[in-house]
């Protein structure tokens, strides 16, 4: 009989059998629950293993709560904000979402979760939401802030210089 040999996926830390959505990065090797917590680690793979001195935000117990907010020029049509709701509220690290008027309120925990995650996400359930609505939902994210906001937490090491 073989049997599955079980591991902690660095990122939600879920009990997961190796062996399914498994890569190696720096000779050790890491696996996952799925291809959202995958995609997190290989962007920023320090905020969930660390560095040799220093132990990562997600091993030191943190979570890195955030709020968007999109307001988009027209009302959000019931059919599309269900659609809108199904889609991102299945995805891991979504804590929260209204949709209101021509307002979406999301709250979510950085570390699980990226709005460029939620932007792909919308991007594909495209084909099921109206008059190209995936792709105004697609623009009203933005993401700069939060991309460097992950850079810094991946590389603090205590130094003041230029980390690059």
């Amino acid at each position: 009989m073989n049997e599955q040999t079980k591991a902690i996926d660095p990122v939600c830390l879920m009990l997961v059998d190796s062996g399914g959505i498994d890569i190696e990065y720096q000779g050790l090797r890491y696996s996952f629950c799925s291809k959202q917590c995958l995609e997190r680690f290989e962007t920023n793979p320090h905020l969930y293993i660390g560095h040799p001195t220093k132990p990562a935000p997600k091993q030191q117990g943190k979570s890195i709560i955030r709020k968007r907010l999109l307001k988009l020029d027209t009302a959000i049509p019931e059919a599309v904000s269900i659609q809108i709701k199904k889609s991102l509220g299945a995805m891991m690290g979504v804590l929260d979402m209204t949709i209101e008027d021509n307002t979406i309120s999301i709250t979510y925990d950085l570390l699980q979760i990226t709005t460029k995650q939620m932007e792909d996400k919308i991007q594909k359930s495209d084909s099921y939401l109206a008059n190209d609505w995936g792709t105004r939902l697609k623009r009203a994210f933005i993401h700069y802030k939060e991309d460097t906001e992950l850079d810094n937490l991946e590389h603090q090491d205590g130094s003041h210089g230029c980390h690059r």
